[in-house]
């Protein structure tokens, strides 16, 4: 698996702990539109101590292939990521699965980003790791995410009940899945 990947419009990147300004003003920038879809965060998470601690962690978990993180830069614009793509809680053996999560600017909702970074990534990733399954969480309120899965040929396979606690409160989430196919590969 490589650090940098291009797509057409965008450049997908593994980020250093030298990265940690860049993403703790993407996190500053996009507080109140990320907030009601992820967990609550400590309020250290909003430094550049954090952000360089957490990017050192995700580096070093990219090397030993067990979390995933790509952020996601306009190739016209290299020093602000507008989002990221994390694969995590990878399972082998029978299973041979692991979750997606993604997460991008307000500003560059509804432009295609993340259904061009998603469709460059996922068949990347499945292949290199051999998986079978991919599973995502929503909110069943953010019609967006679900729309965007559903681009992607993922489907809906049920609804989690109190699935888990998103900015302190425990909320319903959807789970949708993606099988992956090796055929011919």
């Amino acid at each position: 698996m490589q650090f940098t990947y291009e797509t057409k419009r965008l450049s997908l990147r593994v980020l250093t702990p030298e990265h940690a300004s860049a993403v703790c003003q993407f996190y500053l920038d996009n507080r109140d539109f990320l907030e009601p879809f992820e967990p609550k965060r400590p309020e250290n998470f909003y430094t550049k101590n954090f952000q360089a601690s957490n990017l050192n962690y995700e580096y070093r978990a990219f090397l030993k292939m067990t979390n995933i993180r790509y952020w996601i830069f306009e190739k016209t614009s290299l020093s602000q990521p507008v989002g990221s793509i994390c694969f995590s809680h990878f399972l082998q053996g029978s299973f041979k699965k692991c979750n997606l999560g993604y997460k991008l600017s307000q500003d560059y909702c509804h432009k295609g980003y993340m259904t061009e970074a998603l469709s460059f990534l996922i068949p990347v990733v499945s292949q290199e790791l051999r998986l079978h399954r991919i599973e995502a969480y929503v909110q069943p309120d953010n019609r967006p995410s679900a729309s965007l899965l559903s681009r992607l040929d993922f489907m809906e396979e049920g609804y989690l009940r109190s699935y888990a606690e998103i900015n302190g409160t425990w909320t319903d989430h959807l789970i949708f899945s993606l099988i992956c196919d090796h055929s011919g590969k």
